[in-house]
């Protein structure tokens, strides 16, 4: 799937059966929710924490797409195409990027 085919069915499903998308600053905050689902599952499966027994059964894979999920539907309701967006910040990264990590001695 594209980002561009994820794009139109997130906005499909949203006018089907989602009714309409929540405003901007609500799927910002709903963002921010899903980012710190994904955080507390990283902290405890792979950081220093211990993971409690009602963490274990978390799925990383469907927290992941949560956060995709809701990236997409402000990209939708914004303006913003992903596929093109993604492309440019590409192309700025290996413009500005392009020696910096070979030259950061901690990488080595």
């Amino acid at each position: 799937m594209t980002l561009e085919q994820a794009q139109a069915q997130v906005d499909q499903w949203i006018k089907t059966t989602g009714v309409r998308y929540f405003n901007e600053l609500t799927n910002t905050a709903i963002l921010t929710e899903e980012v710190g689902e994904v955080a507390r599952i990283m902290a405890r499966r792979y950081g220093e924490q211990s993971e409690k027994e009602s963490d274990k059964n978390k799925d990383l894979g469907d927290e992941l797409a949560d956060v995709l999920w809701v990236l997409i539907c402000l990209a939708n309701q914004t303006g913003v195409d992903l596929t093109e967006a993604f492309k440019k910040n590409v192309e700025k990264k290996n413009m500005r990027d392009a020696d910096r990590h070979h030259q950061n001695p901690k990488l080595k």
